[in-house]
């Protein structure tokens, strides 16, 4: 999972992107990147391995010049961390384009083998993004016999659409030309855009989720549609168009489960109110199956499973109470990359306050199970700290099969629900009791946002594919992550592109 921003403003941009990085970190804390664009079309590019405060320092800043930028923060999804995969992506042709992208390419090998033999484009790392711009910066080129305008980003991003399968929420920039950002043709990431007006005029950020855009005083206006692509002038003037031929918006239901910030938006679903309909839904499930129920407390796992502990406890009458502290000096083992600093970090991360756990009968409260690392050492640490028994609930079904459109979990053995149904689960996290919420209960306190939503991606509860699959895809990206986990690697260097001109 990554988060991408992109600013157009009236005056420097550097401090906005930064700020709307740091809002966004929860989507990826492995590498973070700001590129902007001056006056004289001239790029400044830093981005490096690391959170966006330990990337970018006060001589780094002063560097990224210009009124016109985009920035990305990135975790690992092929189980490597280089820096050379860092983004944004730069090319430079037509113009100098640079490009971040949240999402993946389940065609990246057919694209990038057609790079080569067709189009005579190299790719220099193994991240689809790169490939992604190069497709852009190749389709971009058919259409400028009458220069840079928005109907040739229009078509470039067309052919993209034609060209790419699989999920991608994207901001791109070209130098001197101004901002471009697209969603795929299903929508499955998260894309929304605002306007901020000032003295000199109207600015306008593009952003992968909406709290970004209220933390830097930007009016959300909407969130991309599918298929729909943005054009934003260095001046301010904006375009919008559908550019897919065919289009549904079927969004990833895990963003509200985990992903995604309380205070975000995404596709006017306020998410915050998504997981306390969540709460309420899995109250009603333990009424209805375990009406005799022993629980003594209710408390949550910090922080996603918060808000769905406390109306959990509201629907069912039973106290809540905050059972664990958190260290917030570290970041979310889900997307730590590596399974041993993950397992490592939950005590690290959390203490239990054994008064709240003393000869209870607790009920745990999380926003999912997806490796059981975090969920068997939460038990066990209330255990420690004095419960009787340890039931434990999750907001979301179980998860059984790898994501392929951006998530950390592309293995099927590496997810404890695989194979396992909820008694061996259970087992397995060393629980006395397990509560799954119902995926129609999880879908309807979600839709219920937004009722013209048909569609969520679920595959990770179905497996089933809203883009549909090439036979032995979910092998060959299972194998990636056994190569990428064994030839990891971590560089410093750093690309100034400014100083290479």
């Amino acid at each position: 999972m990554c988060g991408v921003v992109g600013v157009v403003g009236t005056a420097p941009v550097n401090q906005a992107l930064y700020d709307a990085l740091l809002v966004l970190q929860h989507r990826g804390q492995d590498a973070a990147g700001i590129v902007t664009c001056d006056e004289l079309g001239r790029l400044h590019l830093r981005k490096d391995n690391g959170l966006v405060r330990d990337v970018f320092q006060t001589q780094h800043m002063h560097t990224l010049r210009g009124n016109m930028g985009i920035g990305h923060v990135r975790y690992p999804t092929a189980g490597t961390s280089s820096s050379a995969e860092a983004q944004p992506f730069y090319v430079n042709s037509p113009f100098g384009i640079t490009l971040g992208h949240n999402g993946n390419l389940i065609n990246a090998r057919e694209l990038k083998q057609a790079l080569f033999a067709t189009d005579r484009r190299h790719i220099n790392t193994d991240s689809d993004s790169e490939i992604l711009l190069n497709v852009f910066a190749q389709e971009l080129l058919r259409f400028l016999d009458d220069g840079l305008n928005a109907d040739a980003v229009f078509n470039a991003i067309a052919r993209v659409h034609q060209r790419a399968r699989g999920a991608y929420a994207v901001v791109g920039m070209i130098a001197g030309g101004g901002l471009v950002a697209f969603r795929d043709p299903f929508g499955i990431r998260p894309l929304a855009y605002g306007r901020r007006d000032t003295a000199e005029g109207t600015e306008w950020m593009v952003a992968s989720e909406s709290a970004a855009l209220d933390s830097a005083g930007f009016e959300l206006q909407r969130d991309l549609a599918p298929g729909e692509g943005i054009f934003i002038s260095p001046q301010g003037e904006i375009a919008t168009r559908s550019c897919a031929a065919e289009s549904v918006l079927s969004p990833c239901i895990f963003e509200h489960v985990y992903f995604a910030r309380p205070d975000s938006v995404i596709d006017d679903i306020f998410v915050h109110r998504a997981r306390m309909r969540m709460g309420t839904r899995l109250g009603q499930k333990i009424r209805r199956i375990w009406p005799d129920h022993d629980i003594d407390v209710i408390v949550p796992i910090p922080d996603t499973g918060r808000t769905v502990a406390l109306e959990m406890a509201h629907e069912l009458g039973i106290k809540y109470r905050e059972g664990f502290i958190k260290n917030r000096y570290i970041g979310r083992t889900f997307i730590m990359p590596g399974q041993t600093r993950r397992r490592k970090s939950v005590r690290q991360k959390l203490n239990a306050i054994s008064l709240e756990f003393r000869d209870k009968n607790v009920m745990l409260v999380d926003d999912s199970i997806v490796r059981g690392t975090t969920s068997r050492e939460i038990v066990l640490m209330a255990r420690e700290a004095g419960a009787r028994k340890v039931y434990f609930a999750s907001a979301a079904p179980p998860v059984r099969f790898p994501n392929v459109y951006g998530i950390d979990m592309p293995a099927a053995d590496e997810l404890i629900a695989h194979g396992r149904d909820e008694s061996e689960v259970c087992s397995a996290i060393a629980a006395d009791r397990l509560i799954y919420q119902d995926l129609e209960d999880l879908v309807a306190a979600v839709q219920r946002g937004n009722r013209s939503i048909q569609s969520f991606d679920c595959s990770v509860f179905t497996g089933e594919y809203v883009t549909g699959l090439a036979p032995g895809y979910l092998e060959h990206l299972a194998s990636l992550r056994a190569d990428g986990c064994e030839a990891a690697s971590v560089s410093g260097e750093v690309l100034d592109l400014a100083n290479q001109r």
